[in-house]
């Protein structure tokens, strides 16, 4: 379960409007936790949750296999990427709705109007763990919550949320058409993790929660290059840094940088630094 939709009982499909159980007060802004469950059988994927100026914790309680999802683990959603719901197995979790007007930079609170995160992937956050079970009696009894105490353990959770997590985002890459800077992070660290090349344009932007057309007219607009140009350029900087060992044949070189033949790595290499990768070692370390 990965959005803001609420379950309570078994055989159940979402229901966004249902009050939440427990609510804190973080500055006069209100942050929601509930206790979200269902056994029942899997409903499918649902809507988009709806946008909102919030970002959404969900800790874990039981694992949910069919997502790599382990009990105790968190997934952060940022609700302004409009993430999609995925209720397609039995699950038990705590959700926290940290607006963004709570995040505001208050004693010392900084600001952060968007997340570093991986949609649906869990992430082993001890303090998250800590901070949100130690809510859960209280959710569960919300007539008998100490609010003094829910409430120094919702701020205690938004500061720790955007100071692990968050970021700002850069209004002049916005202006200028480009990415924000989590997205252009985010994109290059899946082309360095896929230098072979099995990674679609599509997936890179889903992650960044753009179309593929926006993404690729923002990723040129931050790089100078296309996706794929860049990734070529990438995979020649890994290249020239394997060929400093002359043990590694050239062959093998290729293959390790993700190219699919040593003919393709010449080629690209000289197109790039004009010269022939053996060439290139001997000269700079003959």
């Amino acid at each position: 379960m990965t959005s803001a939709d609420h379950v309570r009982t078994p055989d159940r499909h979402p229901r966004p409007d249902r009050a939440p159980s427990l609510v804190a007060n973080a500055h006069g802004t209100p942050i929601a936790f509930d206790l979200l469950a269902s056994d029942g059988p899997p409903a499918g994927d649902t809507a988009p949750a709806p946008y909102d100026d919030a970002f959404l914790v969900c800790l874990q309680l039981r694992d949910v296999p069919v997502r790599r999802l382990r009990a105790g683990e968190t997934v952060l959603c940022d609700l302004t990427r409009a993430p999609p719901a995925h209720i397609d197995a039995p699950f038990r979790a705590i959700h926290a709705h940290l607006p963004h007007a709570a995040l505001a930079d208050r004693a010392g609170m900084p600001r952060a109007d968007a997340l570093r995160c991986e949609p649906g992937i869990g992430v082993d956050d001890a303090t998250i763990r800590h901070l949100c079970l130690s809510l859960l009696p209280q959710i569960e009894a919300p007539e008998r919550a100490d609010r003094m105490f829910v409430d120094h353990v919702a701020l205690a959770l938004a500061s720790h949320v955007v100071r692990t997590y968050g970021e700002r985002r850069d209004p002049a890459a916005s202006a200028r058409g480009g990415l924000a800077p989590w997205q252009e992070r985010r994109a290059k660290e899946l082309l360095d993790a896929h230098l072979d090349g099995r990674i679609a344009v599509a997936e890179l932007a889903r992650q960044c929660g753009l179309s593929v057309g926006h993404f690729s007219r923002a990723f040129r607009q931050s790089t100078g290059d296309a996706p794929y140009a860049w990734l070529i350029r990438r995979r020649v900087d890994a290249a020239k840094a394997l060929l400093r060992d002359r043990r590694v044949p050239l062959t093998q070189v290729a293959l390790d940088c993700g190219f699919a033949n040593q003919s393709h790595f010449t080629r690209a290499f000289k197109r790039q630094i004009g010269t022939s990768p053996g060439h290139w070692r001997r000269g700079a370390y003959g």
